[in-house]
This record gives C-alpha cells, sequence and structure tokens, in this order.
C-alpha cells in the first residue's frame, strides 16, 4: 500500500474561519501576480467563458471541488429583550444621572420594546416631559406614585421618532438673506398628550403629602455624603 502523501499547506492560512494570516497585497506579489501582469503588458490574460453544461451532463458529471468552498458564517444571535431591574416598577420614582435633566426625580411609567423606560417629571412639576431613558442612567428609590389611573397605552418607541425633513434649495434671494435659524416647535398634540398624563399624575402626586416638593427638589451630593451609604 503506497504511503499516504502530505497534505500541502495553503498560501494562505487561516488565523480564524474568514480571515487569513496575509493582506491581500501581500498575497498578490507572493502568488506572482504582478510577474503575469507585467507578462501580458500590464493586464491580466482574459479566457473565454465556459459553456453551461446542462442538466443532463451535470448529472453525469461527478467531480468534488478542487478548491474548499467557504461560505459565509451564518448569524444565529437571537434578539433578546432586555430584562428590567427587579428594583424598577410601573410609578417608581428615578433619579436621572445623565443628560439635560440631570439629578431630575422622575416617575417611571412604563418599559418600551426597545428596551428603554418612558418617564415624566411631571413636566408642571419639575420640568420633565415624556422621554425615553437608559435604566444603566438612572437610580430607583423607594418611593412609588400610584399610576394606576394614568393612561400611557399609546406611547412607544415610534412616537418619540424624529421626522426626516428634505433640504430645500436655497435661491438668490435666499442665499444672500443668509441663514434663519429654524426654532423646533413641539406638535400641539404631543403638547396635549402631555397635559393628559400630567393632570392624571399630578392627581395622584398631590394625595402624598411632601411628595410633590421631593419630586420638584434636584438631587447633588454635598461634601461629606458618602454615596455608597446613601438609601433611596
Amino acid at each position: 500500500m503506497a504511503p499516504k502523501q502530505a497534505r500541502k499547506a495553503p498560501r494562505n492560512p487561516d488565523l480564524i474561519r474568514g480571515l487569513g494570516k496575509f493582506s491581500r497585497s501581500k498575497m498578490y506579489h507572493k502568488r506572482g501576480l504582478w510577474a503575469i501582469k507585467a507578462k501580458n503588458g500590464g493586464a491580466f490574460p482574459t479566457h473565454k467563458k465556459a459553456t453551461v453544461p446542462t442538466k443532463e451532463a451535470e448529472e453525469k458529471l461527478k467531480f468534488y471541488p478542487a478548491d474548499d468552498v467557504k461560505k459565509p458564517l451564518a448569524n444565529r444571535r437571537k434578539e433578546r429583550p432586555t430584562k428590567l431591574r427587579s428594583s424598577i416598577t410601573p410609578g417608581t420614582v428615578l433619579i436621572i444621572l445623565t443628560g439635560r435633566f440631570k439629578g431630575k426625580r422622575v416617575v417611571f411609567l412604563k418599559q418600551l420594546s426597545s428596551g428603554l423606560l418612558l418617564v415624566t417629571g411631571p413636566f408642571k412639576v419639575n420640568g420633565v416631559p415624556l422621554r425615553r431613558v437608559n435604566q444603566a442612567y438612572v437610580i430607583a428609590t423607594s418611593t412609588k406614585v400610584d399610576i394606576s389611573s394614568v393612561n400611557f397605552d399609546k406611547f412607544d418607541d415610534k412616537y418619540f421618532a424624529k421626522k426626516v425633513e428634505k433640504k430645500k434649495t436655497k435661491g438668490e434671494g435666499e442665499f444672500f438673506e443668509g441663514d434663519k435659524e429654524e426654532k423646533n416647535v413641539l406638535p400641539t398634540e404631543k403638547k396635549d398628550d402631555q397635559k393628559a398624563v400630567d393632570t392624571s399624575l399630578i392627581k395622584a402626586i398631590e394625595s402624598v403629602p411632601e411628595l410633590k416638593a421631593y419630586l420638584g427638589a434636584r438631587f447633588s451630593l454635598k461634601s461629606g455624603m458618602k454615596p455608597h451609604e446613601l438609601v433611596f
């Protein structure tokens, strides 16, 4: 029985699946493609396309491909919903740690499909409107508000999506007049939605003594305070 021949190592071995050891330019010189190009007047030789075999001819031919056909890696990652912290429940008062409303206390209403939290100040109490917040940037307190009378079913991620407007081309007169600052005006529908949420939520807040003043006050650390010893 003839001894098995040792398998030749590939010119460009894979470091990991789909990633070769040498770059494209390195393999260009290693394979000697520059010499083939120089031999044919600075261009690669072209070959006539082979005729497509019929189905009967394909069935008769039985062969294995000379090179391993690499298949792209399949993305089998499943989207998992963001898990909500056990300390955050509907009606929990949260402290925002970053952004425009840093240090403000807000009321948590529900978790949206994107994993973000729907919160509100309410706006009349501390100036925080209906907005989405990442739970990584909030502190959950032990204070809770009864939100059973608040209707917030219509609010989802599409409600907060920004509308992309096409840029208008300027004429000669508008070009020499200069750029005029256009202020973003909040639609009346969103103002009415905010008022509807605030009216029912403020009634629940005013029924608890000193809760309105607590939501209106901004949270901050003072000298001598130890954050790891604070109880929220």
